[in-house]
Order: structure tokens, then sequence, then C-alpha cells
């Protein structure tokens, strides 16, 4: 699953907690203000607790999503789902991760970003307020057995990815700017305060558009 070594490995990026109690205390507001998962279709907005997941070397660990009725549209998008009733962020996002990659030795770190994205996907309208929190781990192999059915039906493989292979592929990731928000990251640090990134809503996948990343879990 493993792309080419080019990817520099930089200490500021690792310079989070490794506990998950660091990212509690850095994204405390941001949980409260989550409570209870929204659901799609006219249930509410829903929230959503996304992981920016490292390996050692600086690799992010991305899912290959493609449209149920449309296998040809596809795209790349971080681990994470929904929050559901009684959870945290932090215990959505762990949550997440084990069940879409099968890695459960994830050291939690803060909250990096935060965004707002509408989009219909699998027959369904969806909209959703998304925590990106900045995630650690030794972890190579996944294991996608723990996956539901809707990701069994839209989510063809995963890859770990360098920040050069993001900045150079064609193909679609989301969020659309995740490349040069990794190369910040990975030069920088996480940032003091998370950022909010702009909303994307309703943009054709095929020009580069709408969010589908992180509809199910």
């Amino acid at each position: 699953m493993n792309g080419d070594s080019s990817g520099a490995s930089v200490s500021g990026a690792a310079a989070f907690g490794a506990s998950v109690s660091g990212a509690a205390a850095f994204g405390a507001s941001a949980s409260g203000a989550a409570g209870e998962g929204g659901s799609a279709s006219g249930g509410g907005r829903r929230r959503a607790a996304r992981v920016i997941l490292l390996g050692r070397d600086d690799r992010i660990l991305l899912l290959h999503g493609y449209e149920p009725a449309d296998p040809a549209v596809t795209w790349w998008f971080t681990p994470g789902g929904g929050v559901e009733a009684g959870e945290s962020l932090e215990t959505a996002a762990l949550r997440e991760v084990a069940e879409e990659t099968g890695i459960t030795a994830v050291r939690l770190g803060p909250v990096l970003w935060q965004r707002s994205c509408a989009f219909d996907f699998d027959g369904r309208r969806w909209e959703q307020d998304e925590w990106y929190f900045l995630a650690r781990t030794d972890a190579v192999e996944v294991d996608t057995a723990g996956q539901t059915d809707l990701e069994r039906r839209s989510v063809r493989g995963l890859r770990w990815w360098t920040c050069g292979e993001l900045l150079a592929t064609r193909e679609t990731v989301y969020p659309t700017r995740l490349a040069g928000l990794l190369r910040r990251l990975l030069d920088e640090g996480p940032p003091g305060s998370p950022l909010v990134l702009e909303t994307e809503v309703d943009r054709p996948a095929t020009t580069g558009g709408d969010d589908r990343g992180g509809t199910y879990g």
C-alpha cells in the first residue's frame, strides 16, 4: 500500500501530545460543540471527526472512494466519519480510524482544521461540520474488515502517500487543499488554534469539486 520513499521526515509534525488527553485539552470547545451526530437527508447537520493519520516517515493514510452509482467518479479522502450519540470528537476519531483502517495503535493529537461542507452522495443529501485531528501511528498494515456496508460499497482501498506525491498527483483529493495544508503542517508543526477552511458546496467531482470524502462512517 506504500508509495515511494521520497517524503522527508520533519520533526515539527510530531511535536504534539502523545495521548488522547492532550487532544482533549486542545479541542475541548470543539468537542462540546459537536454534541450528537446529525444525519443525512433532513436529520440536521452531521458532525464528523476526521484524522490526518501520519506514519513514522510522515506519509499520510488516505482511502480511495467512489460513487456507488457511478464507480468512474473517484477521489481520495482522510479517515473519519460521523460522531455518534454521546461520543466526543476524540472518541469518534479513534473509532473511525479503527473501523476504516484496522489501526488501533494511534496517538491522537490536536485539532488542526475545521470545515463545513454540503454535497450529494449515494442518493442522499449530506450537510456536515468537520474537525480534523492530527494523529501518529507506527503501524503500516491496514485491515478493512471493520468497514461499514456503505464503505465496502464505496471504498476501493487505502494508500500511504508522501507529501510530494500529493503535491504532484492529478487525482482528486479531499479536502481540496490537503497537499498544501500537509506541507505546511510538516514544515511548521500544528497551528496554535484550528484553522477554519473554506466551505465546499456542491462542486462536481470531475472538476475538483464536491467533497464526498468522509460522507460515511
